[in-house]
């Protein structure tokens, strides 16, 4: 049996810890706090606080820490026990080439799952090269769906998926919010607004066109749809969610660079 370790196991690393048991493999985990270290015992996987035992110790590694931590992380892991592993980081904004150098010898990858892994639905990028390719992919598929693309790609995909779950959210209680001014119950408004949205999603993967026939297939003339069509286009609400999502990927690269560059100054010694 294989071990992978899970160097911090917070929300997405308790996450990765269920889909290594659900894989088969024997997890260690790291954690902190004495609360983390519970949680991960209680799944069923072993428990630690030295991550460089646990990397010694498996063949998969997991990097799970906030993309500030791993300096320290990383300083406390001899680099030595990076040789030949396959290592999977999941920070947002650390480059392969930076991981890459910082673990010399290991096979890397970078993943970006987003949170409705909770309900095994995560749609997760993947990017990197090297024979264990569909290991990786097989792990991130228990979560859900994955997508492999390439590195230039992760910023817009931390924007769109990553932050996606909430700007969904916060459309569908717009949705329900109107429904309950209109006199609906918001129990009854919130529960019928998430089957449509379910509905919708798997009518436009059926449909595999564009989005704006699915529409025009539930828009006549002087109807209730095309008077709720005309608010949004004088609310500029398309325009929104395009700002919403450039604006998003811009913050998403800036982070990402600030924070790379300062573990390779940390780790690497470039200016």
């Amino acid at each position: 049996m294989e071990t992978l370790s899970v160097l911090g196991a917070g929300t997405i690393g308790s996450l990765l810890v269920k889909a290594g048991l659900s894989q088969g493999y024997r997890v260690v985990a790291t954690g902190r706090s004495e609360r983390t270290l519970l949680r991960v015992k209680g799944l069923g996987a072993e428990a630690i606080t030295d991550n460089a035992s646990a990397v010694m110790r498996s063949d998969l590694v997991m990097i799970s820490v906030k993309p500030q931590h791993f300096p320290e992380l990383a300083k406390s892991i001899p680099r030595e026990l990076w040789r030949g592993k396959t290592v999977i980081s999941v920070m947002a904004g650390v480059r392969l080439d930076t991981l890459r150098k910082v673990m010399g010898g290991a096979q890397v990858f970078r993943a970006m799952p987003n949170v409705n892994a909770v309900v095994n639905m995560s749609t997760t990028a993947i990017t990197g090269e090297g024979e264990a390719k569909e290991l990786v992919d097989s792990l991130f598929r228990s979560l859900g769906v994955t997508y492999w693309v390439s590195e230039d790609m992760m910023d817009v995909w931390t924007a769109l998926i990553g932050s996606g779950p909430a700007f969904i959210s916060e459309i569908v209680d717009g949705l329900v919010l109107g429904a309950v001014s209109s006199g609906m119950p918001r129990d009854l408004a919130y529960s019928s607004v998430l089957d449509m949205l379910k509905g919708t999603a798997e009518n436009l993967k059926n449909h595999k066109g564009h989005p704006v026939e699915v529409r025009d297939n539930v828009t006549t003339p002087a109807g209730t749809t095309i008077r709720g069509l005309k608010a949004m286009e004088e609310r500029g609400v398309k325009a929104a969610l395009i700002e919403t999502v450039e604006s998003s990927s811009r913050r998403a690269s800036e982070l990402g660079k600030l924070i790379d560059e300062r573990i390779r100054r940390e780790l690497i010694g470039e200016d």
